[in-house]
């Protein structure tokens, strides 16, 4: 096999197993409720 096709097997190795290892990463944080203060301006409707 001629060097250039090596050297693209290996890059592409690389990615996919960048992507492999970053998509274990994502995990979901559980949603907190957030309290915020509001004017009494914006409570009138």
């Amino acid at each position: 096999m001629s060097r250039s096709i090596v050297i693209l097997i290996v890059v592409l190795v690389a990615i996919v197993g960048g992507m492999f290892l970053l998509s274990q990463q994502a995990t979901e944080q559980p949603a907190v409720p957030v309290e915020k203060a509001v004017a009494l301006e914006n409570l009138s409707s």
